[in-house]
């Protein structure tokens, strides 16, 4: 008896999203081809290694965190077996300093239900004058009431909506900016109102634990793109680094072919998760009804200053800072293999101000401001310091851009859309990256299993109206 053959499909791009979308597939009885242009997969949470003395620095490309809340990321990670090789935090606990005053506050929430939960962390937040937070627990108080869905909520910005709840610029930069800069990439003067709900409502607000904050104690190449790598693998799948995709084209009605500058790839299906400049170039004519709604999304870039010291400098897993450019300080020293001194990591989200900056002007800036974040800089001898930077880091979550982040179907039968840019009512973080490509894997296997029935009824209709004559002659 002749085994059906398994359905093809090539996923287009190595990131989150389409790792998460190709092992979807695997796991529902796909054959497939992954495609990245990269020499790593992982995409924007990825790390390299780089010379250091006389051995080797394991650098993540940029430091991201993952909430309790961000459930499809988590089970992911799961899914790959890497789960333990994370931290998460048993309540939230982020302390935040003034460096131009040097007063420091904990952001810390009780074992209370929500939204009991910050009530005390919010009233006693040292940043803020006793008047700006009892008013910053009113204007989060009705944030939780916030329609995040209707229409209206992204055509304000966050900040406006906090303006117009009594909330000053002091206190949004203090207090609402810690958390808006660092999860959607922009303040909140920027920030769709809409896309700001969904982080504070579903993060902060609603259920007590969602606000815990997880790290990798691995480097983010190991906890992704390696254990994605080899479940792929596991499942027969077959991947391609450094084959940077030219064109997909639609050959039948379920018949695709992919090209690389060297190949060709015929599959009945593709899911296009790359970032969505690049998927504004690739998508067939007619795929979706207006492309220019792709290209009209802006970015908004992310900076990483990497110092290693002769010695500790911080105490904490990480720091915030306001009033500074150094928004946050993370100890990478365990991860990335260090075993004398210390290596902490700043990041800078929505860092416009930063990108095209030469090295040596961050440095001065950076490492002036460093030592007033964290005083025993001043006696370190800095061992090295470089920095990197992701031009196009994020889509920026401005008034107007949830219409043009498209939904994982387009028009094309067999041909899907991942990426944390995508409709996935997330901003663009890991959780909306994986979750988009679980989606984009669950759309792939009911379009099969919608095509199985259509063949199947097909085919009995024309067993049923074959010619008895026919019949008998054959």
């Amino acid at each position: 008896m002749t085994a059906t053959p398994r359905p093809t499909v090539v996923v287009v791009g190595g990131g989150l999203a389409g790792l998460a979308a190709a092992i979807e597939a695997a796991d529902h009885g796909w054959a497939v081809t992954l495609l990245e242009s990269r020499a790593r997969l992982g995409g924007a949470t990825t790390s390299f290694t780089r010379a250091f003395e006389d051995g080797e620095l394991t650098v993540d490309n940029g430091q991201h965190v993952f909430l309790r809340c961000c459930t499809a990321y988590r089970e992911f990670l799961r899914r790959l077996g890497v789960e333990d090789q994370t931290t998460l935090q048993s309540r939230l606990d982020v302390p935040v300093m003034d460096p131009k005053t040097g007063v420091h506050a904990r952001l810390r929430r009780d074992r209370l239900p929500a939204p009991l939960h910050l009530s005390r962390a919010l009233l006693t937040y040292r940043l803020l004058s006793p008047w700006q937070r009892v008013r910053a627990v009113a204007a989060a108080l009705a944030l939780n009431f916030v329609r995040r869905s209707a229409p209206s909520s992204d055509t304000l910005t966050f900040g406006s909506w906090l303006s117009a709840h009594g909330q000053s610029d002091a206190a949004i930069e203090r207090l609402f900016d810690v958390f808006t800069v660092a999860t959607v990439n922009a303040p909140a003067a920027q920030v769709s109102l809409s896309l700001a709900a969904m982080v504070f409502q579903d993060g902060l607000l609603r259920h007590a634990g969602a606000c815990d904050i997880g790290v990798s104690r691995i480097p983010l190449l190991q906890l992704h793109g390696d254990a994605a790598s080899k479940v792929l693998i596991e499942q027969s799948g077959e991947i391609r680094l450094q084959a940077r995709v030219r064109a997909i084209t639609q050959l039948t009605d379920d018949r695709w072919r992919v090209d690389i500058d060297d190949a060709s790839f015929e599959a009945d299906a593709v899911v296009l998760a790359v970032p969505h400049d690049a998927a504004a170039e690739l998508l067939p004519v007619g795929a979706i009804a207006d492309p220019e709604l792709l290209r009209g999304l802006d970015v908004s870039p992310i900076v990483n200053v990497h110092v290693v010291f002769d010695r500790a400098v911080l105490h904490e897993p990480f720091v915030g800072a306001v009033g500074s450019p150094v928004q946050f300080v993370f100890d990478r020293t365990g991860a990335s293999g260090l075993s004398d001194g210390q290596y902490v990591a700043v990041s800078v989200s929505a860092a416009d101000a930063w990108i095209d900056e030469p090295v040596a002007n961050i440095r001065d800036v950076f490492m002036a401001e460093l030592a007033r974040v964290l005083p025993g800089v001043r006696d370190a001898t800095v061992r090295d310091f470089f920095v990197t930077r992701e031009r196009a880091a994020t889509f920026r979550a401005v008034p107007g851009s949830a219409a043009r982040r498209l939904p994982t179907t387009t028009r094309s039968p067999g041909l899907f859309l991942a990426g944390a840019w995508t409709d996935t009512g997330w901003p663009a973080t890991m959780e909306g990256a994986v979750r988009s490509g679980l989606a984009a894997g669950r759309a792939l296997e009911s379009w099969r299993r919608t095509q199985v029935a259509f063949r199947s009824i097909r085919a009995s209709r024309a067993e049923n109206n074959r010619d008895p004559a026919q019949e008998a002659s054959a």
